[in-house]
């Protein structure tokens, strides 16, 4: 090999070395972001306000009237969440957690959620 080749050769390598820590790091980035959100969202669930938790219970209480094993065509459980949303698990902390999880990203708040249940009798 000549010098230029060799030159040209160390230099796709060291671009190919580049691009791939580049992209390793931008992995591990949205993991983490990923990882976050969903232990904040989980944290935030869990330490609910008196307010939240009362709106929680009511929506519970008028989907199902608290029953984790109510059925409606394709909702299920205390808060007629489609039951693909529970991905099998039927038990009433899997219910909890996904409930958890759907009101705060479609409402931010179970009193968010309980507000739109009130305006169209579902949520």
């Amino acid at each position: 090999m000549n010098n230029n080749v060799k030159s040209n050769f160390k230099s796709n390598l060291f671009k190919l070395f580049a691009a791939l820590v580049l992209a390793f790091t931008a992995i591990v980035a949205v993991q983490t972001f990923t990882t976050n959100t969903s232990t904040n969202q989980t944290v935030q669930a869990a330490t609910l306000s008196r307010r939240e938790r009362a709106a929680k219970k009511w929506i519970a209480m008028h989907e199902s009237g608290g029953s984790y094993t109510a059925r409606n065509g394709v909702c299920y459980g205390k808060y007629q969440l489609n039951i693909a949303y529970l991905h099998g698990n039927l038990s009433a902390r899997n219910q909890e957690r996904v409930a958890d999880q759907y009101v705060y990203r479609r409402y931010g708040s179970w009193v968010n959620a309980k507000r739109f249940w009130l305006a169209h009798h579902w949520y």
